[in-house]
C-alpha cells in the first residue's frame, strides 16, 4: 500500500467513525440519540487510535494537514510529499463523510433541523467570533502538535503510542473542545463540509462556508506555533 493510499483510507475510517457518532446522538430515532457529548469526545479518541494502528506503519498516520505541514517545518517529513498527503486526507475525509450518510440514511428524513444535519459533518462555534474562535482552533491545535512532538521524544512499549494519542485527544476535546468542536484537522472539517455540499441530504441547509476557512487556518497556525515552541526549548 502507498503512503497515500493509506492516508486517504485512514482519514476515511477516522471519519467514518468520528462523524459515525456525531450522526448517532444527533438523529432522530438513534438508538444513540441525546447520548452527550462525553460519548462525542470519547469516541472519536478511539477513532484516532484506531486509523493510527491501520495505517501508522505505512505512512506514519497524520491522517490530517495539520500534523503533516508541521512535521515537515519541524524537518521530521519532506516537503515533496505534503501536497499528495494533504489531497489524500481530505479526499479520504469526503469518502468517510460519504459512508456516514449511508449509513444512516432513513435517519435524514426525520431530522428537520438542518444546522444540526450540518454539525454532524463539520464543526461550527458554540458563540461565533470570528478572532476568538480562530484563537480556539489555534490553541487546540497546537496542544494536539506539541504532544506529538512530546510523544516522539519519549519511548513507548510497541503499540501503545496510538493509545496516547486517542488520551491526547479525549483530553482536548473535554478541555479544549466545548468552544468550537476542536476541528483540529483542516481535512476533518473542510473534506466533509465539502461533502455536505455535494450530497443529496434532504432539508440539509446551507454549508456556512462563512466560518469554514476558520478550522483550516486556526489548525495550521496552531500546528506552527506548536514547532516554533518545541524547537526554541528542546533543539539547540
Amino acid at each position: 500500500m502507498s503512503a497515500y493510499l493509506a492516508e486517504f483510507l485512514g482519514t476515511a475510517l477516522l471519519i467514518l467513525l468520528g462523524e459515525g457518532v456525531c450522526a448517532g446522538v444527533t438523529l432522530k430515532e438513534s438508538k444513540a440519540q441525546h447520548a452527550g457529548w462525553l460519548v462525542v469526545v470519547i469516541a472519536w479518541g478511539i477513532a484516532v487510535t484506531l486509523a493510527i494502528y491501520a495505517v501508522g506503519s505505512v505512512s506514519g498516520a497524520h491522517l490530517n494537514p495539520a500534523v503533516t505541514i508541521a512535521m515537515a517545518l519541524n524537518g521530521s517529513f519532506e516537503w515533496q510529499f505534503v501536497p499528495g498527503y494533504v489531497l489524500s486526507q481530505v479526499a479520504g475525509a469526503m469518502l468517510g463523510a460519504a459512508l456516514v450518510w449511508l449509513q444512516y440514511f432513513p435517519h435524514w428524513k426525520g431530522t428537520t433541523d438542518a444546522g444540526a444535519k450540518l454539525g454532524i459533518f463539520c464543526t461550527a462555534p458554540a458563540v461565533r467570533h470570528t478572532f476568538w474562535n480562530l484563537v480556539s482552533e489555534t490553541i487546540a491545535t497546537m496542544v494536539l502538535i506539541l504532544g506529538l512532538l512530546f510523544l516522539g521524544a519519549n519511548d513507548f512499549s510497541e503499540g501503545l503510542k496510538p493509545l496516547v494519542v486517542g488520551l491526547l485527544i479525549i483530553a482536548i476535546g473535554l478541555s479544549l473542545g466545548g468552544t468550537t468542536g476542536f476541528a483540529i484537522n483542516p481535512a476533518r472539517d473542510f473534506g466533509p463540509r465539502l461533502a455536505h455540499f455535494l450530497l443529496p441530504i434532504q432539508g440539509k441547509g446551507g454549508s456556512d462556508w462563512g466560518y469554514a476557512w476558520i478550522p483550516v487556518v486556526g489548525p495550521v497556525v496552531g500546528g506552527l506555533l506548536a514547532v516554533l515552541i518545541y524547537q526554541s526549548l528542546f533543539i539547540a
